[in-house]
């Protein structure tokens, strides 16, 4: 059966409910199929009577009637495009995160410069991409970077201790980070914990992320370019 300008490859589940003529009705009543989860959204699309459902990092549809759920890729067949993918960005897009709300005094801080720009890494010792990240913050200046430690891969934990327990944490994380020198092996007391559940609070959900300070969040790793004009872009005016 063809749905006229949308495709959905997977149909996820069914529900139960009597009909829910408007968005508040909705999510209450999905609330139940998303136990510990925050609905962050519940819109009206223009296709189908469908409604897009934003739960954390992923968007699902339902009817007005909560009687299906729908996880897949809405598909415009006139220019093959993803409208679900395009909606995503848009969500990414739109994302914040204020480094006010941070523990930023739990950070490796390094000031490079005026240091009057400012941003915030989250970051895993033990990622590659992380390392390749810090090579190109190596060649941005006048800025404050604020480094979290968010050991999530397996073995990163005892490494990301030793750095925290070192005499010079920043030392030992640029020595670590860009030349393979590995920390001494010290153990102490560490906000560690508290700085994954922050970054389980925020939704990062990988390592290299970057917040800057108009709140922007960028996961993955960029280069010093993009960087610089993140920077600029997020510059208090």
């Amino acid at each position: 059966m063809r749905l006229n300008s949308v495709f959905f490859p997977l149909l996820l589940g069914m529900m139960s409910g009597a009909v829910h003529a408007d968005e508040a009705s909705l999510r209450k009543a999905l609330l139940a199929d998303f136990p510990g989860e925050k609905i962050e959204s519940v819109k009206k699309t223009p296709y189908l009577g469908l409604y897009e459902v934003v739960v954390g990092d992923e968007l699902f549809y339902t009817d007005e009637n909560a009687s299906f759920l729908f996880l897949g890729h809405v598909i415009d067949p006139k220019t093959k495009q993803s409208l679900t993918s395009e909606r995503l960005q848009e969500i990414k897009d739109a994302r914040r995160i204020s480094m006010d709300e941070l523990p930023l005094d739990l950070s490796i801080k390094a000031v490079k410069g005026n240091g009057k720009r400012k941003l915030v890494v989250f970051s895993d010792p033990k990622c590659p991409y992380c390392k390749r990240l810090e090579k190109e913050l190596v060649k941005v200046t006048d800025v404050t970077i604020y480094t979290l430690l968010y050991p999530v891969l397996n073995g990163s934990l005892p490494t990301a201790t030793s750095i925290w327990c070192s005499r010079d944490r920043l030392k030992a994380w640029d020595d670590f980070m860009l030349r393979g020198i590995a920390p001494p092996g010290k153990d102490c007391e560490t906000p560690i914990n508290t700085l994954v559940q922050t970054g389980q609070k925020y939704r990062v959900n990988g390592t290299p992320t970057l917040i800057f300070a108009d709140g922007s969040v960028v996961p993955g790793m960029i280069t010093a370019e993009v960087i610089e004009k993140k920077l600029n872009a997020a510059a208090p005016k």
